[in-house]
């Protein structure tokens, strides 16, 4: 790229977020000498350390000083705050600095950039897209928001491509800086109102990069029935508009679903005619509408039948997107990202269609404090669906506490007739251990789901061990 000439050195701050990691694995695989700073040490950030990257977990200034900011660009994530000493010296020193969703922009001006927008669905259904094109005739490059279990990473990498797909993150309206030339937009349920303030402003940015998509617009039904949202601005948006759904008409759909066994089935619609018997390789409910927006993308690119049918159906899943980790007649354990009282509802609506009558006990840990306080009401309808339900604390991120927001304040909220309680994350797994042991002995199948977006996944893999020990499942 034009913009990285001269440039030898990138340095990441905040190279252990997901987003970040799969720019800084990028740039060194271009050869690029790529180095990093992040807050705390974890799986990914080792996984980096492992490839060759130098990363800094503390933040002081002399770790950098041998940086030349005239061969060095600095790339940050919206997270690191802008008094961190590292940044603060950065800064002063004129290193050019920026944006992770800047480096993305530059990066899908010199490609055919597929783009997956939207508040929910966006990391499965591009990592599915990515896996059809990867495998097809085609080729692709992906940055993904996940670890892709094909690939064990978030970066999908094919030299010989001009075709790349990218997660449009709406947060801080990074999706601004894209230039998608095909792009699906699966949801626009109001999330981040820290930033836009307002339902309507988070809708209208979605407008507003409507009309940046070059080529293809395909957008699930529920969205396109909300309103007028796409006729708004409708002179800047330029690219063909379909619609996608699960179980009703649309220009791509499927019906015909079987769940038989854990396993999934349904055909797919669309222009082109109909693919009968495509089998999910991740047997969630909301895989289904997710793979249905992929493989439009993927056919309006010139995916064959055989290779949507082969990718769908070798996709193997996100790490921390339904998750299985037990799945036995007496237990099943699975983990899922859901953060958002609408990505919550949908997972909890497949887990009750794929373990029909089993109680279902739910861990969630809520992110952060203006979410938890602007949705509360959501949080609080969707959890009361569970049979049991944990809060943890709050995970923080970004954010100082708000007052009187707290997961005591929102469990008082959660109407449920089973067993509702506040447990601190060290207390989770023995807590579980306990419960769950006295259902089964009392002969009752369960179904347990961890959900969140903070650093509630550090607890699967104790469940997963004590859940396979105490029962020998």
């Amino acid at each position: 790229m034009k913009d990285f000439e001269h440039i030898h050195t990138i340095y990441f701050l905040g190279i252990g977020g997901i987003g970040m990691s799969a720019l800084a694995r990028y740039f060194a695989a271009q050869g690029y000498v790529v180095q990093g700073y992040d807050r705390t040490e974890s799986p990914l950030t080792q996984e980096l350390e492992k490839e060759g990257i130098v990363i800094q977990y503390d933040d002081r200034v002399n770790r950098v000083q041998d940086l030349d900011p005239s061969s060095t660009i600095i790339v940050r994530t919206p997270a690191v705050p802008e008094d961190m000493p590292v940044y603060v010296w950065l800064r002063e020193q004129g290193f050019r600095i920026l944006k992770r969703a800047e480096v993305l922009g530059l990066l899908t001006r010199s490609a055919r950039a597929l783009c997956v927008a939207g508040t929910h669905g966006k990391t499965t259904t591009s990592t599915i897209l990515a896996h059809i094109l990867h495998h097809s005739h085609m080729g692709a490059n992906a940055f993904l928001g996940g670890i892709a279990n094909n690939y064990h990473s978030n970066l999908v990498l094919d030299k010989h491509s001009d075709v790349v797909v990218v997660e449009a993150d709406e947060f801080d309206r990074s999706f601004y800086h894209l230039t998608p030339y095909m792009s699906v937009i699966t949801s626009i349920d109001a999330d981040h109102l820290d930033v836009y303030g307002t339902e309507e402003a988070y809708r209208e940015s979605f407008m507003y990069y409507a009309g940046l998509v070059k080529e293809a617009l395909v957008v699930h039904k529920r969205v396109m029935d909300t309103g007028e949202w796409l006729k708004v601005k409708g002179e800047r948006r330029k690219a063909k508009l379909y619609s996608y759904a699960v179980g009703e008409k649309a220009d791509f759909y499927a019906d015909n679903v079987i769940v038989q066994d854990g396993a999934i089935w349904f055909d797919f619609h669309s222009p082109s005619g109909a693919l009968s018997g495509v089998r999910l390789g991740v047997p969630s409910w909301v895989n289904i509408e997710n793979s249905v927006a992929a493989m439009a993308m993927a056919q309006l690119m010139g995916a064959t039948d055989e290779e949507l049918r082969r990718g769908v159906e070798s996709y193997t899943g996100v790490y921390r997107r339904f998750d299985q980790h037990v799945n036995t007649t007496a237990v099943a354990y699975l983990d899922d990202y859901a953060h958002h009282p609408q990505e919550i509802k949908a997972t909890l609506e497949s887990i009750r269609k794929i373990y029909p009558n089993r109680h279902m006990i739910g861990v969630f840990q809520p992110h952060l404090y203006s979410r938890t306080r602007d949705f509360a009401e959501d949080f609080a309808e969707v959890l009361g669906g569970l049979d049991e339900v944990l809060l943890l604390p709050i995970y923080p991120a970004r954010e100082l506490p708000i007052e009187g927001v707290t997961s005591e304040w929102l469990l008082g909220k959660v109407k449920i007739d089973g067993l509702k309680a506040l447990v601190e994350k060290e207390e989770v797994v023995e807590y579980l251990r306990e419960r769950i042991t006295e259902l089964m002995d009392n002969g009752q199948n369960c179904v347990l789901i961890t959900m969140g977006a903070g650093d509630i996944d550090r607890l699967v893999s104790d469940i997963t061990k004590t859940l396979m020990y105490e029962k020998n499942v």
